[in-house]
This record gives C-alpha cells, structure tokens and sequence, in this order.
C-alpha cells in the first residue's frame, strides 16, 4: 500500500466502503465501460486542478530561488534557474534589494506601531494567524497601487483572527511575512523541474468563495442569496454579485445565508460534451467515521499547530475536514449533490454520466480510489481536507505540503501521467503581502452602506477602477467584481510542462477554465465570465518537444525533498 494511504486519514476509512461495492464492479465495467479520452486540442487528456488555501506570490516565492538553509529542510537551485517578480533575494544569508530593507509598508506610518519590512517565517513558525482578505479590505491595502497599507487594511495577528502567539510578536505585521524553499521546500521543487507564473492573479479581490467560483466559471453573478447579506452586492437589474463567503444553498453542511448560482459553470460545458469529470472534496464522504469518533458534517481532522514545532496542539484543536464554502459546483443546481450521496458506481466510473448517484461530487478519497481502479476523469477539481489546505489559522504549509506531495505522487505512479497537466493554485492570497499591483481589467463601483469589508476601496471610496463593468448576456453592468485581484502562485506539473521556466505572460484563476474550455473544445460559459479576458497557459508548456520524455519527481511528503 502506498505511503499517502498512511498519510491521507480519510482513505482508510473509505477502504471498508470499497469492499461492498467490489462485487459489483466486474458487472458495471461489463455493460458500463468507461468512455475514451475525448478530443483534445493538446497532448493533454486528464487536466487536475489541486486548489488550495490562501496564499500570495510573495508569501511562499518571495526569494526564489536562494533559500536561507538555516532551518528546515535544505534547498539549493539550479544554475539555470530564471528570476522571478520577488522581493528580493538574499546575500550571505541576509536580505538584499530595497522591497526587503526599505519596504513601502515600513516608511508608512499609517501602519504603526506595525510599520514593518517583510520578514523570513522559519521552519518553526510554519503554523501562522490567518490574515484578513475581504474584498474591500484588500483594495485598501492595496492603497491605489502604492501597496503600502498591508499591515493597516488587512493585518490580523493578535489584533483579528487568533491569538499573539502565532503572530510571533509581530502584531499586525504579520502579513508581511513570508516562507522560503526550507519550508515550502516541495512547491520550490516542482518550481525548478516543471513551470511556474509569476503574473498570475485572482480574477477579483475577496476571499475563498468568489475565488473558486471565478475558477469553474469566471463568474460570481448572478448570485441568489436566501436572505440578505452584505456580502451580496445588488446591481441596478436586481440581481446580485457575491463578494465574499456563503455557503451553497441545499448542501446539508450549509448555515446561515446561503447562495444558489445562475448561469453555468465548466461542469455544465464538459456535461453537454459527455467529457467525464470530477470535483473531489475533503470530508464530503458523510458515511465515513474518523479515528476520532467524528462524522457526518462535522468529521474533523487534527488541525494546525498539529505539525507545529514549538507547542503541541491543544487536545480539543480539530477542524471539520469539509468546508461547504470551498465547495466548487454545490452552488449550481445542475451539478450539485445536496445530501452528499454516495456514487451509484464502482471507482472505474466515477465522473462519468453512468453515475447518477454523485452527480460528479466525490470525496478526495474518491479520487485516490479511482487511480487504484486504473480510472481518472478527464477533468478533476481537488480540495484537501482542511486541515491540509494550507490556510492559516487553522493548516500550514508543512500539512499542505503532505496532501499536495502525495497526490502528485500518486498521478506520476499511474498510467496516467504522461497526457495529463496537474495546476496547482490557490483560491486567494489570505491578505498576504504582494507588491505587485494587479492590472485592473475590470472596473466596479458600488459602496455598501459604509461597509469597507464588502465595498470597493481601491482607488477611493466605492471606487476601484476608472472603466466599465463587463456586462452579462443580457447587457446589464455588473458592479462587485473588480479585478483582477492579488498575485498568486500558478505551478504547472506534467511532462509536458516547461522545464525549471516562469511564465511572465498575463493570465488569472479563469485562465485554466479557458484552458479546460479550449483543450476540450467547450466552448466558453458566457454571461460576463472573465473567461472571455483571460490570458493563455499554453506558455507554461512545450507540446512539440520530445525532449522531456515522461520525466517524474517524486518528493517526500514531510520534506519536500527529492525522494
């Protein structure tokens, strides 16, 4: 058995449950076979998107590639590996180049007492405050594009979201911290054998919902909201733009004010294809009972300071491993599965239309057990349990680097790897400092009662941006969607990904749907989906070459190193 079956707690419950459907599988395969790749317009014919938690470019790539190799596992770069949009980078250990020693956010008073350069986070202080990232908020920070006001706008430390512990003594500026290759030791890796954006963004400022959204649908309109909310922004034909999190509406996991989507999404254009696909979420198997006793919606998982290196967790310190606001396609009706309900095949079906039970909503255990069956989807949305997300606050990058590791292992040991791309993201920066202002492509202009958290703030009060709206299919402006939003890390894995290359070119959190769109011929979802401005990926690879062959990297999980 596999390592990541060790590491990976949902998956040896989901053993037990493989066993009572083993029977039947010889007879679904018989009159069920699972359906050929489709047509693709690249070599490419399984695409896996591991979205993840919280994160901004300077925050895990600020001195990529010279790592300080004080602590932590070690990291030492190629030669001839290409710079990138950082910080800065380090000489003799100390930091170097003026965003390092003479940073926008240190001169600014504005943010004292928290008035502070960036700074290295060691190996020890993987488990970190979450920071605040409402829409508004981030615009503030980002202060008409001086990037100066990170620490004010959206610094939480012992000041918001968790206790001055896990500030380290920094208060507020926190935000200003980042991780260098001796702890996020695995993503550098893959950084330096395959490609990587260092001008990749999120389609719009907010959190994790708008976010994701923007990933399977480059769209957070028309939102339908059972009560009111200020996070549910109105325009002028009535309809709303959800700027922050809320739970889909009908999942059984859901609370409070819920949201059902309009319009479609890329799971809507690979159905109308017959593409097979797949969106697996940690903990949304609610039959499956965790070592700890736990299940249903509330199957919890040891959460962060678990990997900590310097206190133990506290012994009540879980977190519930589904999130209902990190869930992709809940938020539509045609793809949802509100009561979670088990698939109607054995796993060398999963994602195809022969299951009417899942309606394409899985487990990430799911997803391993498809592998096991010598099945992958064409299309596969995957979200860790949250314990292993890497969203501060309650996971961190050390956990993150377990789930993340163990899943691209796993691909690179199947019949699959050589036609598939694996694009590792994030859903928002978390407030993480970045100093790269985003291009504004979008404009937005609405105030929501004095609520800063959820009204435009960029380049003045319920102002970001000078433009006009995209419009949806009927003409109507659409307010509450100004982006793009902050820089994020974009890591393409596959054979076909350049070697030890960064991308400079424009691209966004809609850009890998037009990529999905493009390679399987689906068309785009329309309605104003930023679909329609994203920039192209196909950069990040070499379709023609031969050259890279089949190569794999398999890593340590706890490490990040080279196996």
């Amino acid at each position: 058995m596999r390592r990541w079956r060790g590491i990976l707690t949902t998956m040896v419950a989901a053993l037990a449950a493989l066993g009572a459907v083993a029977g039947s599988a010889i007879a679904w395969e018989h009159h069920a076979p699972r359906p050929s790749p489709p047509p693709t317009a690249t070599p490419i014919k399984h695409v896996v998107v591991i979205f993840q938690e919280n994160v901004s470019f300077d925050h895990y790539f600020a001195t990529y590639p010279i790592a300080s190799n004080s602590d932590g596992s070690t990291f030492y770069p190629s030669d001839r590996t290409p710079t990138v949009n950082g910080l800065g980078t380090l000489i003799k250990g100390e930091p170097a180049g003026v965003l390092l020693t003479s940073n926008p956010n240190f001169n600014n008073s504005a943010n004292a007492p928290n008035n502070i350069n960036p700074f290295r986070l060691s190996h020890s202080e993987a488990s970190t405050c979450d920071q605040d990232h409402n829409y508004g908020h981030e615009q503030q920070a980002f202060d008409q594009g001086l990037m100066d006001l990170f620490p004010k706008s959206v610094g939480s430390g012992d000041g918001g979201f968790c206790n001055s512990f896990y500030s380290y003594g920094h208060g507020n500026g926190l935000v200003m911290g980042y991780f260098d290759g001796n702890t996020v030791t695995a993503m550098w890796n893959y950084a330096q054998n395959f490609a990587m954006s260092d001008n990749f963004y999120g389609t719009t400022f907010g959190p994790s919902t708008p976010g994701l959204l923007n990933l399977v649908a480059g769209n957070t309109y028309p939102a339908n909201g059972t009560g009111t909310s200020p996070k549910l922004v109105l325009n002028s034909d009535g309809q709303y733009t959800l700027v922050g999190d809320l739970d889909p509406t009908g999942d059984v996991c859901s609370a409070g004010v819920t949201v059902l989507m309009g319009g479609q999404s890329v799971g809507d254009l690979l159905n109308a294809k017959g593409i097979s696909w797949g969106s697996f979420m940690g903990g949304f198997d609610l039959t499956l009972t965790n070592p700890n006793g736990t299940s249903g919606c509330s199957r919890s998982s040891p959460a962060t300071p678990a990997n900590s290196l310097t206190v133990p967790p506290p012994a009540n310190n879980f977190t519930n491993d589904y999130i209902p606001h990190h869930a992709f396609f809940q938020y539509w009706a045609s793809t949802a599965n509100p009561t979670h309900t088990r698939p109607s095949v054995p796993p060398a079906l999963y994602g195809t239309s022969a299951d009417t039970g899942a309606n394409h909503e899985y487990d990430t255990h799911d997803f391993f057990d498809a592998l096991d069956a010598g099945s992958l989807p064409a299309v596969s949305f995957l979200k860790a349990p949250a314990n292993m997300d890497g969203h501060a606050g309650y996971s961190d990058p050390l956990m993150e680097q377990q789930f993340v590791v163990n899943t691209i292992n796993a691909i690179q040991e199947s019949r699959f790897w050589k036609s598939t791309a694996i694009f590792i993201t994030w859903d928002d920066s978390d407030g993480w400092y970045d100093h790269q202002m985003s291009p504004i492509v979008n404009s937005s202009a609405q105030t929501d009662s004095g609520n800063s958290a959820d009204s435009d703030n960029l380049n003045g009060t319920g102002k970001c941006g000078n433009g006009t709206p995209l419009m949806d299919a009927s003409g109507n402006l659409i307010q509450g969607r100004c982006g793009y939003g902050p820089r994020i890390p974009l890591l393409v894995v596959s054979p076909y990904a350049k070697q030890n290359f960064v991308d400079h070119g424009l691209s966004d959190q809609s850009s890998i749907l037009k990529f999905v769109e493009d390679n399987f011929g689906t068309g785009r979802v329309g309605n104003g989906s930023f679909d329609a401005l994203a920039g192209s990926l196909n950069n990040l690879f070499d379709f023609d070459s031969r050259e890279f062959g089949e190569r794999r990297l398999i890593l340590d999980p706890t490490t990040g190193e080279n196996d």
